[in-house]
């Protein structure tokens, strides 16, 4: 049995130094071991394509575990049968963070006033405040939870909307009806092929005049064209995109209303201590032969 690991085993990671077979690729070299033998792979915290095509070389394996929540980006290379597991919880807290450091730059003009900055310009005026406005979380597992959490304080009015109706989380299936009344909309649910578009010219017109869009999850949620079409009536604070790398000459760099971040939210340094524990304590599951958690796709046994 082989397990590869990105990162080197000391730390948090000491303790699998002295299992066997546990050996370390971080997707920056060849590899100098043999693919073939793999049974559990952690895949490096990337989108290279490299970490993704040496899947086909790992012919005995059995788990993928990500560093990543959304799976969409590997999960095509993987065969059938083959365990994937996310990282449900690593990055909640970063994500959570820039959901609410978006809503809140947007809501008081800080990208505005920081381009004023450089032009020495005193733009004072009213504002809208995160205070008192109706904000809905579309999308409620670990990460909308925590958006929630940091949204209390702020004395907002939360509506959590999930796959499917829960006690109290409301069901997708009624958002036409929560939007009109949604002064703020944040996005945090994953790739599938139910929500890639989900927020089309239909969900946007719904939306009350002087809205925000926040996006936390995926760029191909949103239909650029539907969104560019809502310019001057909805805003936007994106940290993904559709195209993703945003080309430079791409008209959403220069919509009014819109902030965007490059697809930072999970990318802070409270990523690595989490992702560390979290490969330590899975890989220990699957060597004590135990199972796994987080698992996407596959039998967990």
């Amino acid at each position: 049995m082989t397990v590869w690991v990105p990162y080197r085993l000391e730390g948090v990671l000491e303790p699998l130094a002295s299992r066997q077979k546990v050996l370390v690729w971080n997707g920056r070299e060849e590899p100098r071991h043999d693919p073939a033998e793999v049974e559990f792979y952690v895949q490096p915290y990337t989108f290279a394509t490299n970490t993704i095509d040496i899947i086909s070389k790992m012919t005995s394996l059995r788990v993928v575990q990500t560093l990543t929540a959304g799976v969409d980006h590997i999960a095509p290379a993987v065969p059938d049968g083959v365990m994937i597991a996310n990282a449900r919880g690593v990055h909640d807290a970063s994500t959570a963070e820039l959901a609410l450091a978006l809503t809140l730059a947007s809501q008081r003009n800080i990208d505005g006033f920081v381009r004023d900055q450089d032009d020495a310009n005193w733009s004072f005026d009213r504002y809208p405040s995160l205070a008192d406005r109706n904000v809905t979380i579309v999308g409620y597992g670990s990460i909308g939870q925590a958006i929630h959490r940091r949204l209390e304080p702020f004395e907002v009015d939360v509506t959590p909307v999930a796959s499917t109706a829960r006690d109290g989380v409301r069901g997708i299936a009624e958002i036409l009806e929560i939007l009109p009344s949604s002064e703020i909309v944040i996005l945090v649910v994953p790739r599938t092929p139910e929500t890639v578009g989900l927020v089309d010219e239909e969900f946007l017109a719904a939306m009350p005049d002087d809205s925000l869009l926040v996006n936390v999850a995926r760029g191909v949620i949103v239909d650029t064209d539907a969104l560019m079409a809502e310019e001057g009536r909805i805003r936007a604070a994106l940290d993904v995109a559709d195209p993703e790398p945003l080309p430079p000459e791409h008209p959403l760099w220069s919509r009014t209303g819109t902030i965007i971040t490059p697809h930072v939210g999970g990318n802070t340094n409270a990523f690595l201590p989490r992702a560390l524990r979290l490969i330590r304590d899975q890989v220990t599951r699957w060597l004590d032969d135990e199972p796994i958690e987080n698992v996407i796709s596959g039998s967990t046994t």
